[in-house]
This record gives C-alpha cells, structure tokens and sequence, in this order.
C-alpha cells in the first residue's frame, strides 16, 4: 500500500455521501461513466455513520461448502489474514468477496469479527456476503454487505491480497474506495487531490436549483432562472 491520503483531504471526502463522489469524479474527468461504482444495492448496517474512507484490505470467503484443506493449514490462513489488515496505516476497510455459489449462506461478519477488525484499526467492511448479530456488534464500525443472515455456516477465508468483485466493482488491494449505504465507488490513482475543489463545485452548481425548487414561489420560469445561474458556476 504505497498511496497516503492527506488528512485534510481524508476530511473532505468523509464529510460527504459517494453520491456527492461520484458527482465529482465525472466533473473532474469532464464525462459521464457506468463504472467503476457499486451496479446493485447493499445493506447497510448504519445509516448514520459517515462515509469509510481508506485504502482496500481484500480477501475472498466461501460459506456454503467446508473448506477443502486441512484445518491447520485454514488456522493460518485466517491468522495470516488478521495480520494483512493490521497493517498499513489509519485509513484501511476491508473489501471481501464471497465467491460461493450461494452468496451469504454463512456471515463472515458478527460481534466477534467486527470487534476484531475495528480492535486492528479498520473502519468497516464492503462485502457481498452476509452479515449477523446486528444488535450486538460494536458501535462505529460500518457494514455494507450484499444480505443479512442467522449462521456463520462453513464460512472460511480463502485467500486474500487479491483483486475481487463484489457488487459489479472490480476492487484491487490498495485501491481507495469511498462507500456507505448508498455503495462504493474507487478512486482513481491521482484525482483524490483534486476532490475537494469538485466537492465544492458541484455542491455550488445544485445550490441555484435546491434553493429555488423549495422556495414558496416556485414555477417553471424560477426553474429556468436557476438552470441558467448553474451554469454559470465555475
């Protein structure tokens, strides 16, 4: 994981949805685009928490079948898993694939894995697997996950430090994602220092027409009025 994320920067983007991300993005690369976000919807273990910010820490879980090799071999997979997210520095989710045939049979995610990986630093997990124990897991970790389910099943880490798919996002280990419960979106290798500035301009751009849309006078020719002061703003 070579990329930093300055802390001011780490602030802006935390202090907005990935709507507002994607937004940006497409203002700073000039286009419009179908990629590179989350295609399908997640859930969202809570809808108030802000946005994770960080670099990628990817694995990949099966739950519907036990795993295929030997029991002390899979204890250190999942030790040597622990200590690949333990490292880096502050700002690191998780991003997990579940590649079974049956995705979210088994939870990866509950109480004891949420206190585990919010104990080594990280800010939440994206995964299209399942998650459990919703009422007991701890406070400020975030999980948008693909189901919510009863049982961890057969559920085991495969590999991890890989390239994975989850939700139509291709997600590579490294990458900085900006996610919460409306899904995720990667930011590409050099832009995140121009977010703040394409945060402020498209915030600018839709005050003209929120402002006018909820004002008692409204009517077609305020909404022509305000269409014509956005785009003005540069």
């Amino acid at each position: 994981m070579n990329r930093e994320l300055d802390p001011k920067v780490f602030a802006a983007l935390r202090a907005v949805d990935t709507p507002t991300i994607c937004n940006a993005i497409e203002a700073i690369e000039g286009r419009r685009r179908a990629d590179g976000f989350t295609q399908s919807p997640v859930v969202c273990a809570d809808v108030n928490l802000p946005a994770m910010v960080g670099f990628a820490k990817t694995a990949v879980i099966r739950s519907e079948a036990p795993a295929s090799r030997p029991a002390a071999e899979m204890r250190d997979i999942r030790l040597n898993y622990y200590r690949y997210v333990a490292a880096g520095g502050p700002h690191r989710l998780v991003v997990i694939e579940d590649r079974g045939g049956r995705k979210g049979v088994g939870a990866f995610w509950g109480e004891v894995n949420v206190a585990l990986h919010k104990g080594l630093g990280l800010q939440g997990v994206l995964t299209d697997g399942s998650i459990r124990d919703l009422g007991a897991i701890d406070a400020g970790f975030q999980l948008l996950a693909g189901s919510v389910g009863p049982s961890h099943a057969f559920v085991h880490v495969a590999e991890f430090d890989t390239p994975v798919t989850v939700f139509g996002l291709l997600v590579k280990p490294g990458d900085l994602i900006h996610a919460d419960r409306h899904g995720a979106v990667v930011i590409e290798p050099g832009i995140e220092k121009d977010l703040p500035r394409a945060i402020d301009l498209v915030t600018r751009k839709e005050q003209p027409l929120l402002k006018a849309a909820r004002a008692p006078d409204f009517n077609i020719d305020k909404l022509l009025s305000a269409w014509g002061e956005a785009e003005d703003v540069h």
